[in-house]
């Protein structure tokens, strides 16, 4: 983030001058907006220095930093992440559906999702039948949603896992 310009560090002789309540005011003596911005006890901040003469606007300097801080952040959100759903082995049709949603809005946001299906114990033992229900569950998400598979299905120590991502 570039330095922001406040009060005596404005260069300029004259600037446009914006009140805290957006209202404009005009162009003033750089001495006169700093004074009327310290009368209010607040600060003269300049937002660009594009235009000629400069906008400023009088604020709290503290408070402009952060709602430029959280602009910012807004604009890095979602680079596409990898979420997760972890399903069981003995899941029934209607979780299946549950989860299928949650993966629905997991996908509209942008991000991946890794599917997993943990095997336990004697459930290693039936991984064929596993790896229907993990189909199953692709295919209830695929009826809601167009997806395509990043990673196939693969075994894992632990159970199934792949990796699909909206069409």
């Amino acid at each position: 983030m570039d330095k922001i310009l406040t009060n005596n560090l404005i260069r300029s002789k004259e600037v446009r001058v914006v009140d805290e309540t957006g209202k404009q005011l005009g162009v003033m003596n750089i001495f006169e907006a700093i004074d009327l911005a310290k009368s209010r006890g607040l600060d003269l901040i300049q937002v660009t220095e594009k235009v000629e003469p400069p906008v400023c606007r009088i604020a709290n300097y503290g408070k402009y930093l952060y709602s430029i801080q959280k602009k910012e952040k807004k604009i890095k959100t979602h680079s596409g992440e990898l979420k997760e759903i972890r399903l069981g082995y003995n899941i029934s049709p209607h979780d299946t559906e549950t989860k299928a949603k949650q993966a629905e809005k997991f996908l509209k946001d942008g991000d991946k999702v890794k599917v997993s299906l943990v095997l336990r114990g004697r459930e290693k033992a039936f991984a064929y039948m596993a790896k229907g229900k993990i189909e199953a569950f692709l295919v209830a998400l695929n009826k809601i949603l167009p997806i395509k598979t990043e990673r196939e299905i693969k075994k894992e120590p632990r159970g199934f896992t792949t990796i699909v991502s909206k069409q």
